[in-house]
């Protein structure tokens, strides 16, 4: 299906979001983004992988770089997408329609039609943000081409109801493990169950209690949950080990270090393997440039507590933000779905700013 660059931001949406893209396998709308852009002269068009990059070269004394990741979660009977009403209200409804495909039709189609925007413009669309660090196509194309990174400020098109969100919340995965003896489950007692001594790590993951920080005027909730356990041998054979996979979102006023001491301290007396880790990103909203956005925008900006690669960008000294349509409580969720009135309001938000002067 060849995306058509001419057509409206919703049009767009439901194209790209009927373009299966789950992370690992973006090939084929990364093949679609990179033949529509370069149907455009006044873009320089840059491949790395599957992450594109299209730019412009005006000699502005500001650029912006604006991006959006082209991959989601897996699908789940929710594509192709479709048109539904909920109370009066058009949405569009199905995977990626919130995360983040609604945010990257916006920005395909002022890729290429702000011919001369008010600032260079560096777009970036880029494959597998839903999947851990290592993989992340902007990351990758930062370690070889840091100088498509240079700007002034950063927006990232994740949802955000249409809202400001500054920074982010950073990330950290941990796997804890226990140990055991096996043994016939009819004599249970001559071995030791390592199933059950993982019951304590549940139990001070159930009790731990969310902290709110304050980090430049925004409050950012922070949380610490078990997401995965294994274990076990068979029906009959009590186990002799298990793991509890766990995710915790902490403050950008954290470094990735002091997140895993705070883990090691939650959990101490237990094997613990940090896997992946990600630090956030403060919200940047001192920066002028950045005030002058929010003003343009007409937002209340909040805080972001997912993580983004707006941390990438704020690790560089570049301010950025997240704006894009979309309810974040419905990311990855299967009942995704965008209110139709949002996109166009995110982009009307985007074009009177890259365009004014």
């Amino acid at each position: 299906m060849a995306l058509d660059l001419t057509s409206s931001s919703v049009d767009l949406t439901r194209a790209i979001c009927d373009i299966p893209s789950v992370s690992g396998d973006e090939l084929a709308l990364a093949d679609e983004i990179e033949r529509a852009v370069s149907a455009y002269p006044h873009l320089e068009v840059i491949r790395h992988g599957n992450t594109i990059v299209a730019r412009t070269d005006l000699g502005r004394a500001q650029r912006v770089a604006i991006a959006g990741h082209i991959d989601t979660v897996p699908i789940n009977g929710n594509v192709p997408v479709r048109d539904i009403e909920i109370d009066g209200v058009p949405h569009l409804w199905g995977r990626g329609t919130v995360d983040m495909k609604a945010g990257t039709a916006v920005q395909l189609k002022l890729a290429a039609e702000l011919v001369d925007p008010a600032v260079d413009i560096t777009w970036m669309w880029y494959d597998n943000e839903e999947v851990e660090a290592s993989k992340n196509g902007l990351g990758l194309l930062a370690a070889v081409r840091p100088d498509l990174f240079v700007a002034d400020f950063a927006i990232l098109g994740e949802p955000s109801n249409g809202e400001v969100e500054g920074g982010c919340n950073g990330t950290l995965r941990a796997v804890v493990r226990t140990h055991g003896v096996r043994a016939h489950a009819a004599r249970a007692w001559i071995g030791e169950n390592a199933i059950h001594a993982a019951a304590p790590i549940l139990t001070r993951l159930a009790e731990y209690r969310p902290r709110e920080i304050e980090v430049e005027g925004l409050v950012y909730r922070e949380s610490l949950s078990a997401v995965r356990i294994a274990g076990g041998v068979a029906g009959n054979v009590i186990p002799d080990y298990c793991e509890v996979e766990i995710n915790y979102r902490f403050a950008p006023s954290k470094t990735a270090a002091d997140a895993e001491a705070h883990i090691r301290s939650i959990l101490e007396g237990f094997e613990v393997e940090i896997t992946d880790a990600a630090e956030g990103a403060r919200p940047g909203l001192d920066a002028p440039i950045a005030r002058q956005f929010v003003a343009a925008v007409g937002a209340q900006p909040r805080p972001k507590y997912g993580w983004t690669d707006v941390a990438r960008f704020s690790a560089l000294g570049i301010p950025a933000v997240n704006y894009g349509p979309g309810d974040p409580h419905l990311a990855h969720h299967d009942e995704e779905r965008v209110p139709l009135a949002q996109i166009d309001a995110v982009e009307r938000g985007l074009r009177a700013w890259l365009s004014s002067r």
